[in-house]
């Protein structure tokens, strides 16, 4: 029988309790919430009441079935900083209205048109490299992923500003957990050199992303992509609560349910029918841009890595590649072909998912399990710890792309293996990222194989996304010279 008890879980010391951190290693945290408490845990952090769930079926309930009764979490609210209301921060109607504006730019065949382009610029990555050169792969993948994303969905030309695009994520990424303090308000007014350092990044983010909105602008024509669907759109409505009785009892909304920010000075003043303002462009393209081209830069890396501990594994797959190309460069058309290359990418992500840990807050009571949570209570759900659960995963440690056969996923629980999450929130470009890893490794690993450097550390850092805290130190060695 149901009761209203707190789900079991640990107290955490009053320093963490206030500063919004499971402590200095939240994987290890989440993992231990998990292997110690079961599949629902909970703990207060910064005056939150906090909810770990580890079972697929209950994240199915979360992000599908109930998804209704749930709003974007803490840290994506806390992203509003660098993203604006953009598809990823912002909640419904809004977010419904957007996604359905950006839809085109991401249908199977629209995307399929992309594929040329992301092998170009990851050709054009490969004939830069050199035998023997060692070099940080995690901004050799941040430069062509990119690149990538600029063209296929601005049609423009970034590549000249990967390197200080990159510099500023990062800057902004390292910020993380200092903008998820209760007084990070306060702290951003204070001269923190962390946060100094984002709000500088931020605001060349914003200059470069405002500069190319303010060219298109001046050509006044549709290109196709996503940034001209963005500037011929019609502005969405004000943002009203949701009609649903459920709703309406929730009592007061979160936080995260308001109108947009003022329009910055010198910007097109809002219209409620009129076209898009450049601050809900600047948002949508921010997003996308950004958030897009990072994960899978992320995804591209670890899997890198993985190869260079399995040479087996990566003798196989280029194999593969040696086989169903033949020498040319990858199509489309050869990514049914390329089914190991898929595997590798596959696991890769379950051990490292790009986005490592997803967010709801409740609007109302919540049951979950033999436990009732209260409302605004925070639900946390964590791909890296789900996808390494034995449970599922026999040998969960392992990076063995041959798991990942047919009767495999087919017996595998729904939401057991979640890295672009799930229900209406599901990632938009998920189709788009499947395309650009299989292609893009495909590309680099028919020329080259990547060693890491001996000694070189490798560590997650879990901020927004999961990045390397090192980078990742690898050479490159030639296997075909086809100049």
């Amino acid at each position: 029988m149901p009761t209203t008890a707190a789900p079991p879980g640990p107290k955490l010391s009053p320093l963490n309790q206030l500063i919004y951190r499971p402590g200095r290693n939240p994987l290890a945290f989440f993992t231990s919430l998990a292997r110690t408490y079961g599949d629902v845990a909970s703990y207060r952090i910064g005056g939150e009441n906090v909810v770990f769930v580890n079972a697929p079926e209950h994240v199915r309930d979360i992000l599908v079935t109930n998804n209704r009764f749930f709003v974007k979490g803490r840290g994506l609210q806390r992203s509003k900083r660098l993203l604006g209301e953009g598809l990823l921060t912002s909640e419904d109607p809004v977010h419904v209205q957007q996604r359905r504006l950006m839809q085109p730019a991401f249908h199977r065949e629209r995307i399929a048109g992309y594929g040329d382009t992301m092998v170009a610029y990851a050709n054009r990555l490969r004939q830069q490299w050199r035998d023997g050169t060692t070099m940080d792969i995690a901004q050799e993948m941040t430069r062509v992923t990119l690149s990538i994303a600029g063209k296929t969905l601005f049609d423009v030309d970034v590549e000249s500003q990967a390197a200080e695009v990159g510099a500023a994520l990062t800057a902004v990424m390292e910020s993380f957990w200092l903008t998820m303090l209760p007084f990070a308000d306060v702290l951003e007014r204070l001269p923190v050199p962390q946060l100094r350092r984002a709000r500088a990044a931020r605001a060349r983010l914003d200059e470069i992303i405002y500069t190319m909105i303010a060219e298109r602008r001046k050509g006044a024509r549709d290109r196709g992509d996503l940034l001209s669907m963005l500037l011929l759109a019609q502005a969405p409505p004000p943002l009203e609560r949701s009609s649903s009785v459920e709703l309406r009892e929730a009592g007061p909304p979160s936080p995260g349910l308001r109108r947009a920010s003022p329009p910055l000075p010198g910007m097109r003043p809002p219209s409620d029918r009129g076209a898009m303002t450049d601050r809900q462009v600047r948002d949508e393209a921010m997003t996308i841009f950004l958030a897009g081209h990072e994960t899978t830069a992320n995804a591209l890396t670890w899997t890198w890595y993985l190869l260079s501990t399995a040479p087996d594994a990566e003798a196989r797959l280029h194999d593969e590649i040696d086989r169903v190309l033949g020498g040319r460069l990858p199509t489309v058309a050869d990514i049914g072909e390329l089914q190991y290359v898929e595997k590798v990418v596959t696991e890769s992500m379950r051990l490292y998912p790009p986005a490592w840990i997803i967010g709801r807050r409740s609007l109302v009571e919540y049951r979950i399990g033999d436990y009732v949570a209260p409302a605004r209570s925070i639900f946390v759900m964590s791909p890296y710890v789900l996808q390494r659960d034995a449970r599922y995963f026999p040998h969960p440690e392992r990076f063995d792309p041959d798991r990942w056969t047919p009767e495999f996923k087919a017996a595998l629980p729904p939401f057991a293996y979640f890295p672009f999450g799930g229900g209406p929130r599901r990632c938009i470009g998920e189709s788009f990222a499947w395309m650009e890893l299989v292609l893009v490794v495909s590309t680099l690993a028919q020329q080259w194989k990547l060693d890491l450097v001996a000694g070189h550390p490798v560590e997650p850092q879990p901020v927004v996304t999961l990045r390397t805290k090192h980078g990742m130190r690898m050479t490159a060695h030639r296997r075909v010279d086809d100049r």
